[in-house]
């Protein structure tokens, strides 16, 4: 089973939270509609900044427990490494979410397809 460790801060980056799930999509939308659970609405962890995925949940648990013991500035140099912008890459797994279930036709296209091939 896949599980990904990810690295999700705040608007400021003050805070770099380090987390280990299953399903990225519903814990990103769990934090989002959570915005206070681990700081104040100030310090919001809304922006994924850096994630891993591993098919492995005994390996995804070490490097999670490993992770987890970095500094903030081996963090820093670990999402800088693959997000050198600290872009919110949340935008980028929900739309290839919505590619993945996506499996039906724009209805407009579809009825032009019908008359062109009647």
């Amino acid at each position: 089973m896949k599980r990904f460790i990810y690295i999700i801060t705040d608007r400021n980056r003050n805070n770099l939270h380090v987390g280990l799930c299953s399903d990225l999509v519903k814990t990103l939308k769990f934090y989002s509609d959570m915005p206070t659970l681990f700081f104040d609405s100030a310090q919001q962890l809304n922006r994924l900044v850096y994630f891993e995925e591993i098919n492995n949940e005994d390996m995804a648990m070490e490097r999670f427990k490993f992770v987890s013991t970095f500094t903030r500035s081996q963090k820093e140099k670990m999402i800088r490494s693959v997000n050198a912008d600290w872009v919110d890459l949340t935008i980028g797994l929900k739309y290839e979410q919505g590619i993945r279930t996506r499996t039906y036709v724009r209805p407009s296209f579809a009825s032009r397809m019908q008359k062109a091939t009647a």
